[in-house]
């Protein structure tokens, strides 16, 4: 283990180092000028410094200062060797961080005795940190298989929902990629773009909820089957609420929000502009999209430019303006991802 040793007389600095030498495994690092040895600590942890107080240059007390102030240096053992007795001096040098003290003239056997204690305390907090390391790898390790079993069931739970729907996997996948685009040229943070990505599949999972006869009904609805099929939003929510679980928490607000619209025409609740999380705006833009971009057995495909224009029309009314300016923004990025998730053929 590297000893430190800083001290502006030679004499001095030969014997601490003959010393250290003495405790098994230390490695005596010499300076007699603190500055030099300032610069060597910018790249190098030592596990225990030894400093004397009376330099010329920098005294102690400055010297452990600027080193605490080096990146890491904040937990590494320093003793200060100094003639002083003075206990304003050993104060200043508690208050810098420092962890104990030597008194000239030397005593060998106590030096000997304070430096194996202090590298002993300094393995121990390697092993510790080191420990902990570890530990904080595995926690994240084990976090990640959680965060990845919970997408998956929650990717399988949305194709149940689908599998009631004229719609696809695809979809689903088009969808969500959709949003995590308009969420990042939003400038939401990695984090956030990962979550919308993970819960927008459960946007429609209501529809569990929704009677066949409606769900699949290839004509137009009535008034009547339009409220039943507009339950599907509330549902939805309430099969997801009251997780402890971030994911399942912003899938129950975008399954509650998801149809609302930007001037407040929308449902279950006519909420206007901001009042709809963010969420729910960005999900509306991605669905409808991918919605009229899709061919179905009850419609045909818009065509990207009909469907581009719809979008653009209605910014400001159905759509929140700024996710519509976000979704066109690298344009590119959308066509690549719906040319990575397409449906199977309609036969």
């Amino acid at each position: 283990m590297n000893v430190l040793i800083v001290d502006d007389n030679k004499t001095n600095l030969t014997l601490l180092s003959f010393l250290v030498k003495r405790v098994d495994d230390a490695e005596p690092i010499e300076f007699t000028d603190p500055l030099p040895a300032l610069v060597w600590c910018e790249n190098n942890d030592p596990d225990l410094v030894l400093v004397d107080y009376m330099m010329p240059e920098m005294d102690g007390l400055q010297f452990i200062q600027r080193f605490r102030r080096l990146r890491g240096k904040a937990t590494i053992p320093i003793i200060m060797v100094t003639a002083d007795i003075e206990s304003n001096v050993r104060h200043s040098a508690l208050e810098l961080s420092a962890n104990d003290f030597l008194t000239k003239p030397l005593d060998k056997v106590e030096l000997i005795a304070r430096v194996r204690n202090m590298l002993a305390l300094r393995k121990s907090q390697l092993q510790l940190t080191n420990r902990a390391d570890w530990l904080a790898a595995e926690v994240k390790k084990a976090t990640q298989e959680i965060q990845a079993r919970e997408r998956e069931l929650i990717y399988r739970l949305s194709r149940a929902a689908e599998f009631r729907d004229p719609e696809t996997g695809a979809h689903l996948l088009r969808m969500a990629n959709y949003s995590r685009h308009i969420a990042r040229n939003l400038g939401l943070s990695e984090s956030e773009q990962e979550l919308i990505l993970d819960a927008a599949p459960l946007h429609d999972i209501g529809k569990m909820g929704t009677p066949d006869h409606i769900l699949l009904k290839p004509d137009t609805l009535n008034e009547e089957e339009k409220q039943i099929m507009c339950r599907h939003a509330e549902i939805g929510a309430e099969i997801l609420k009251g997780s402890a679980s971030a994911l399942l928490q912003a899938a129950a607000i975008i399954a509650i929000t998801h149809h609302e619209k930007y001037d407040g025409s929308g449902y279950p609740y006519g909420l206007k502009g901001e009042e709809i999380p963010l969420h729910g705006r960005i999900i509306a833009i991605a669905d409808v999209f991918d919605a009229l971009t899709s061919e179905r057995p009850y419609k045909p495909d818009w065509g990207l430019d009909r469907a581009v224009a719809y979008l653009r029309d209605n910014s400001g009314s159905h759509f929140d303006p700024l996710c519509v300016d976000a979704f066109f923004k690298e344009w590119e990025n959308v066509l690549a991802i719906r040319a990575q998730y397409q449906d199977e053929p309609l036969t």
